[in-house]
């Protein structure tokens, strides 16, 4: 009996790997005898580079980079496959490097991400996948593509400091002073938001109030925003700005499209791709997946809708073990998940399902596993 272990870690109190771990224990109890292979998951959200590397036997790299607003920082991305690169933006760009009452969209910049970029590069790199989630920007890319040679340019031709507050201002882009290795290279950007980079469902009223843009703050940022899309389409002869995607990380997919030539991917598709998680299921008899919360955001992209649906295409079963369930959590059994079992046991505060999550993981997975023996055994 073969059984895959390929969860998302429970934010807070349980890693994918100690999930693995648990997992095995009770396989083994239940099935003595049994293959057992765990591979942790990551949706391309945090975690997404430990993911890899850990997986591909990778190694990791650190550069001082500068933060959102201009601090610096000691930035992490992973290196695998020799000459590829795994980069989450919010390692330089992201919202948890700027404490809640220094938040500044105005000013806040995803330089420290072109910079990421730009050593990776000088290190031979030539194949990139960039996770864009949990930024504190509202730049458009123009940092990022600042740091790699890119000069926005105002009506008189004087380069712009690459600041939100100045998009408004640029009436042209100078690609020449772009790294030269961009350009025999791949970009792959992990996305799982479908958002343009304008309006209503747009980069600036979407996601810039919890960068801490007020009301004037949108107004002026959208403003901006227009101007840019505007130089981008005339500059590169398309229409990038209502692309899906264009406005996630505050722009920063919309950038990386126009000055890298990135295509936009969902995060777990990529994951799971360089994981060869198709080969690793193969012969498998259950696939175990899970998730601290599942709900009806499960089915856009999250481990569980990834995992189930490879497994459906292999006709493999598939159960998850989450530690609670949402509004609408029923809907991942359309995506290849056949079961889902919580690890809550019983009725008490949501502290006391923190403090004991490996004591009620553990138990979800005996539980679990007896079941399908159960299952097996009626079939029989």
């Amino acid at each position: 009996m073969k059984i895959v272990f390929a969860p998302d870690s429970f934010k807070g109190t349980l890693s994918a790997d100690r999930i693995c771990e648990l997992l095995e224990e009770k396989a083994k109890l239940i099935f003595p005898g049994c293959e057992t292979i765990g591979i942790p998951v990551s949706d391309g959200g945090e975690g997404a580079t430990d993911v890899v590397v850990s997986a591909t036997k990778g190694t990791f790299c650190e550069v001082t980079a500068r933060g959102p607003l201009g601090e610096p920082v000691c930035a992490k991305y992973g290196i695998f496959r020799e000459n590829h690169a795994m980069i989450e933006m919010a390692a330089a760009s992201g919202l948890p490097l700027v404490p809640r009452d220094k938040l500044d969209i105005r000013h806040a910049s995803t330089y420290g991400t072109g910079e990421m970029i730009v050593d990776a590069l000088n290190q031979g790199i030539r194949k990139f996948c960039i996770a864009i989630g949990g930024s504190a920007t509202n730049d458009g890319g123009i940092g990022c593509a600042a740091a790699l040679g890119v000069k926005f340019l105002d009506e008189k031709g004087e380069e712009l400091e690459s600041l939100p507050v100045n998009l408004h201002k640029i009436a042209s882009i100078d690609m020449s002073g772009l790294h030269p290795q961009v350009k025999e290279s791949e970009f792959v950007v992990m996305c799982d938001v479908t958002n343009p980079l304008l309006g209503e469902t747009g980069a600036t009223y979407i996601f810039g109030p919890q960068k801490g843009a007020d009301e004037e703050d949108k107004k002026f940022l959208e403003a901006g925003m227009e101007n840019y899309a505007k130089v981008l389409e005339k500059t590169f002869g398309k229409d990038i700005a209502s692309v899906p995607g264009a406005g996630a990380a505050g722009g920063l997919g919309a950038g990386l499209m126009a000055f890298v030539n990135a295509r936009l991917n969902r995060g777990i598709e990529t994951i799971l791709d360089i994981l060869n998680f198709d080969q690793v299921i193969e012969g498998a008899n259950l696939v175990v997946t899970g998730e601290g919360m599942m709900d009806y955001q499960s089915v856009y992209g999250k481990v569980p809708f990834g995992v189930g649906s490879a497994a459906k295409k292999q006709n493999i079963p598939c159960v998850a073990i989450v530690g609670g369930m949402g509004r609408d959590a029923a809907d991942i059994y359309e995506y290849g998940v056949d079961s889902i079992i919580t690890t809550i046991n019983g009725a008490m505060p949501i502290e006391k399902a923190l403090e004991n999550a490996e004591e009620l993981f553990s138990n979800a997975a005996e539980r679990l596993f007896r079941m399908v023996r159960v299952g097996m055994q009626i079939r029989k």
